[in-house]
């Protein structure tokens, strides 16, 4: 059993819980995650580790209430445990000293972002840092990304805080400005993540993205994450998160996350009614 420190809600269905794993704490690095399963008829799911804390013992994740065990981790209170959290698992991002590293987090995906930029600031990079939303209540982590990023900004889709439009249309103009950028990293839904690499390949820019694959055992074995880079089938819970942006066969990846979306629906239905007779 791991049991929640605490529990703070950032923005509507979007949750930061701290939990009791003091082994994945001492251990974990920027990009790695963990997979949960929060009772034992529960699936099996990954998160990014967001941050941790050795001395205390804890990691922090932050997840978006979206299907079925989301919304039963959601509804879980400081002090209440979940069942099992396995980890760190994945490969580790590839930290370097390498100039002007420029990180972008959209939506959710501003949270495994997060340890990126702290490790490339801690390395002695510059890093300019680029997060959106789709409107202002909906932007997390601004304080905690502001004070590890040289420079912040801010796109919303609805023009409600920071400037209207895509973290495309930043770096677009950072890139037109002839702003000399080392590496670029993007984390967030999957469009993002294409279209970004869609604006940085023109211009020569070295571009890593995570990739977030349907994922069972997270060790290789059930190859439920199987994605093509550069041509090759990759599992991303062993060789990733993290690859060239450049090389991800996007349009397959979208295809294999829509596979289950119907019966992840029915599934959210189903425990939605049982809780509504049970209440």
């Amino acid at each position: 059993m791991f049991t929640i420190r605490e529990k703070q809600q950032l923005a509507p269905n979007i949750w930061r819980m701290k939990v009791l794993a003091p082994k994945i704490a001492q251990k974990r690095k920027a990009g790695q995650f963990v997979i949960l399963r929060v009772s034992e008829t529960g699936e099996r799911f990954p998160l990014t580790i967001a941050d941790s804390d050795p001395a205390d013992g804890t990691i922090t994740i932050i997840f978006q209430v979206a299907g079925r065990s989301t919304t039963i981790l959601g509804a879980l209170k400081a002090g209440e445990n979940i069942l099992d959290v396995v980890g760190p698992l994945g490969q580790p991002t590839r930290v370097e000293k390498v100039g002007h590293v420029v990180c972008i987090g959209g939506g959710v995906g501003i949270a495994p972002v997060y340890p990126i930029i702290c490790a490339m600031k801690a390395a002695g990079n510059r890093v300019t840092s680029i997060i959106s939303a789709r409107s202002k209540d909906l932007l997390i982590l601004e304080d905690d990304m502001r004070s590890h990023s040289d420079e912040l900004k801010v796109a919303t889709d609805d023009g409600s805080y920071g400037i209207k439009g895509f973290p495309t249309q930043i770096l677009q103009a950072m890139i037109d400005a002839k702003e000399k950028i080392d590496l670029v990293v993007a984390v967030g839904p999957v469009p993002m993540m294409r279209a970004i690499c869609q604006v940085t390949k023109p211009a020569g820019l070295k571009t890593m993205v995570s990739l977030n694959p349907i994922m069972v055992d997270g060790t290789g074995m059930c190859g439920g994450c199987r994605v093509s880079v550069a041509g090759k089938t990759r599992f991303v819970c062993v060789d990733g998160p993290e690859f060239d942006g450049h090389e991800v066969d996007f349009d397959l990846l979208t295809k294999r996350l829509r596979t289950y979306m119907d019966m992840e629906k029915e599934s959210l239905q189903a425990h939605v009614c049982r809780a509504t007779t049970n209440g």
